[in-house]
């Protein structure tokens, strides 16, 4: 009796094989899934989603591969293509910069200074420099007092730039620490080690005040520097 209905019914029947023709046609993928990246070109990485090459796109499952490509900061693009070699920064290093972003972000500043890097190797934790660091009684929330007393609070209804820039004596460290990677040669990444040196060789910038003013000197460069070079050290 249906049957019949529908036969008698010709609309009923052509929206009928308009929806089986809508059904047998793939949907297009979702948008979280189309290719994209994400950038941070002062920080020299760049991480890209590419949806896996698939015959036949599937609605509940579909393999996503991510590749993660690793460049120097711009400034120095021209200087490590003439010594022909691209040294690549930690693992470890590359979430200090991350955290350090973060944490100029919570403290409502417009740019990511050298304090914010140092704070950055600090709350990463398991690299080299900051267990030397915490191992001379310099702690992120010491470091963060001092950054307080020094700058001082950001404004309350300032809202930071989802990645705040670099300041120039914060982007000078990363050079030096790319300067001394490349001096002493090898194979190995730029580490935490190099970040905070870096950060101590700039004697003006805030980074290096508070390091100063916890008690971190010269000798205790050295020192660190000492073993960093050692065979059984770990850091990155």
């Amino acid at each position: 009796m249906a049957a019949a209905q529908s036969l008698s019914n010709p609309s009923s029947t052509t929206s009928l094989i308009s929806q089986s023709r809508n059904q047998s046609k793939p949907t297009s993928p979702p948008s979280f899934l189309k290719p994209h990246s994400l950038q941070s070109p002062w920080l020299g990485f760049k991480i890209s989603f590419q949806p896996s090459k698939t015959t036949r796109y599937l609605p509940n499952h579909r393999p996503i591969t991510a590749t993660i490509s690793l460049s120097l900061p711009t400034s120095k693009t021209d200087r490590v293509a003439s010594a022909g070699k691209v040294p690549k920064w930690s693992r470890r290093a590359i979430k200090s910069f991350a955290m350090a972003e973060l944490e100029a972000r919570k403290l409502k500043y417009p740019t990511t200074g050298t304090e914010s890097l140092l704070m950055g190797i600090l709350i990463e934790g398991t690299n080299l420099a900051a267990k030397f660091l915490r191992a001379n009684g310099i702690t992120l929330f010491k470091v963060r007092d001092e950054t307080v007393k020094l700058l001082g609070k950001g404004d309350m209804f300032f809202f930071s730039p989802e990645h705040p820039p670099l300041t120039e004596d914060a982007q000078r460290a990363l050079d030096w620490a790319v300067d001394e990677k490349l001096k002493s040669g090898g194979d190995g990444e730029i580490t935490t080690t190099h970040l905070l040196l870096g950060i101590w060789s700039e004697v003006e910038s805030p980074g290096h005040k508070i390091l100063a003013a916890l008690g971190f000197n010269d000798a205790k460069s050295k020192e660190l520097t000492s073993m960093s070079s050692e065979p059984e050290s770990v850091d990155g």
